[in-house]
């Protein structure tokens, strides 16, 4: 009887334990290689769609993640592949999502090309369901060439209060903003007869982000290099979706007592409680590797003026936040 009443003990103790663990997030908030999250919430579940984080021919694929509350992740496997987006071949990068249309739209860097005569840039592939498959929406890239500047990777499609939609873009310390038409098939060039305009902040590098809030446009991207510690996240506020933006500071940046290498992230607002949190990736202080990189959450915080405070980066994550 005594060795029941243990053994009941134990298990208990274990169940406890395990409930508690449950209690935040942890950070990463899920296992593997993964970086470049882009954050959604679609429903009553959130949603993060990372880069798998290796050598580039090996990145041929996305996996996704949901949550129906910040704490407890499922894995779907592989809603975008190579197999059906027959012009890309390796380093598929930085999913941006947006439902429309009860359609939602993923869009990808592809090949990483170096210049027009490569075949590559940003596509689009298209899914009935957040969860996939995703399957090319074109059978090309949106974006298959340099325009300002700006390499054709790391998209996010930005909707105005208008419903305008926007594709934000670029690599190589150029960011541009194009108008998309409303069947995500082209772009609607601006007054001036622009297609692709630069509205490049000082010390832009890569990975663009906006969000409004308050009627202001906040404009937020990644710095430094992504293999190296000092990467990071700062912003800019403006009146427009075209700036012009003025580099306010960064936001979000390593702690070496934690993790290095914090950037290139994304932003979950839940209306329900206007609760906001930064999903963002950076590298494990045991790790030298530069595609070994993990993804994290951490609460976002504005002061009274509408700045971001800095962000705080935890091993705890974040509390659960359930979806009504």
């Amino acid at each position: 009887m005594r060795f029941l009443f243990v053994c009941l003990s134990l298990v208990f103790s274990y169940s406890f334990i395990k409930a508690q663990k449950k209690v935040e997030s942890g950070n990463p908030v899920f296992p593997g290689w993964y970086a470049d999250p882009e954050a959604a919430v679609f429903g009553h579940q959130y949603y993060i769609y990372p880069t798998f984080s290796a050598k580039y021919e090996d990145q041929i694929f996305l996996d996704a993640f949901s949550s129906p509350d910040l704490i407890t992740w499922k894995k779907h496997a592989r809603v975008l592949d190579t197999a059906g987006v027959k012009w890309a071949k390796k380093a598929i990068w930085a999913p941006a999502i947006v439902e429309k249309d009860k359609r939602y739209f993923l869009f990808f860097g592809a090949n990483d090309i170096q210049s027009d005569k490569e075949i590559g840039g940003i596509g689009v592939a298209v899914s009935k369901s957040p969860d996939g498959p995703f399957l090319d929406y074109l059978g090309k890239p949106l974006v298959g060439q340099f325009h300002n500047g700006a390499q054709p990777i790391d998209q996010f499609v930005f909707k105005d209060k208008d419903g305008q939609y926007y594709l934000i873009y670029g690599g190589w310390s150029h960011c541009n903003i194009a108008k998309l038409s409303a069947d995500f098939k082209g772009f609607v060039p601006f007054e001036d007869g622009q297609t692709f305009r630069e509205i490049t902040p000082e010390g832009y590098v890569e990975g663009p982000y906006m969000f409004s809030r308050n009627g202001k446009y906040y404009f937020m991207w990644s710095e430094g290099g992504w293999t190296g510690p000092d990467y990071s996240v700062a912003y800019a506020i403006a009146d427009s979706p075209m700036g012009p933006f003025k580099r306010i500071g960064k936001i979000l940046k390593q702690d070496p007592a934690i993790a290095t290498g914090a950037g290139h992230h994304s932003i979950i607002h839940n209306v329900q409680n206007d609760s906001w949190y930064i999903v963002y990736h950076r590298r494990p202080l045991t790790e030298t590797n530069g595609n070994h990189r993990e993804t994290c959450i951490d609460k976002m915080v504005f002061d009274e003026d509408g700045l971001i405070k800095p962000v705080v980066i935890t091993k705890e994550g974040v509390k659960a936040n359930k979806l009504k």
